[in-house]
């Protein structure tokens, strides 16, 4: 009996958890470049009261044995990188990437960081950052005589200086690719490092490679699916509550054999 109370509680700190993640994404559900997360969960360990297999008799076997679960855990929370919708906004230095790669910031520390958002701005200087003040990696400084900004879905950035008919390129954007996505790091603030699971980033110009093409003018929005979280709040809300229940059932279970009497 008490084997339940502690398997059903474990469930409902699963279940706690997926909330959690949950209202995590719908959170960040106008949140440019954000990419939902997926609770994965696993049974625990069991409690094997008979063996599969053992012999019953000289010339028999138990067919399937006795195993009692002990309930369940949070495994992996997996970010899922599938595309969100593209939102026109005319803004020359917004960017959507069409496909696959990240765009690739210069942290405070001198450190690589990479983001799938790109409402980028320019600083005083004319360096192309992130609403932070991140510079975008390489570096790309915009005249400031520039009356107009092209972003090429290659990549290039060419401007268009007053005075001149002529336009002069001022730099190209990379883009960056890792062999598991999944397992970059979260660090808030629209970036993610890498680590031994994603593997080392490889760069290259977009459209290249695998890697997606730009879109200037243009937003990739947060890929969380409202209806759809709605939808995984109520279950686990409601497996949640069975849990409880179950709690709560071992409880008057066990209480019912402390009042039996002689």
């Amino acid at each position: 009996m008490i084997r339940s109370l502690f398997t059903a509680a474990s469930g409902m700190q699963a279940q706690q958890k997926s909330i959690d993640v949950i209202a995590n994404n719908l959170a960040n559900v106008n949140t440019t470049g954000f990419k939902r997360s997926r609770a994965d969960f696993q049974d625990l360990i069991y409690q094997n009261l008979k063996t599969t297999g053992s012999p019953a008799t000289n010339t028999t076997q138990v067919p399937t044995g006795i195993q009692i679960g002990l309930g369940s855990r949070l495994a992996a929370v997996t970010k899922i990188f599938t595309s969100g919708d593209f939102t026109q906004t005319g803004n020359e230095l917004d960017l959507a990437i069409e496909g696959g790669g990240f765009f690739q910031i210069t942290l405070p520390d001198g450190t690589v960081g990479y983001s799938k958002a790109g409402a980028f701005k320019h600083d005083s200087t004319g360096q192309i950052v992130t609403s932070d003040g991140n510079p975008l990696s390489p570096s790309i400084t915009i005249p400031s005589t520039a009356t107009k900004i092209n972003i090429g879905s290659d990549g290039t950035v060419s401007v268009q200086v007053a005075g001149q008919s002529a336009t002069t390129i001022v730099g190209n954007i990379q883009l960056a690719s890792f062999p598991n996505a999944a397992g970059l790091a979260s660090q808030g603030k629209n970036i993610y490092l890498p680590t031994d699971a994603s593997g080392a980033a490889t760069t290259g110009t977009p459209g290249q490679e695998g890697l997606g093409t730009l879109g200037q003018g243009f937003l990739e929005m947060s890929n969380v699916n409202v209806a759809e979280e709605m939808v995984n709040m109520i279950v686990g809300q409601r497996a949640y509550e069975i849990n409880s229940k179950a709690v709560t059932t071992s409880d008057e279970m066990l209480q019912t054999a402390n009042n039996l009497k002689r």
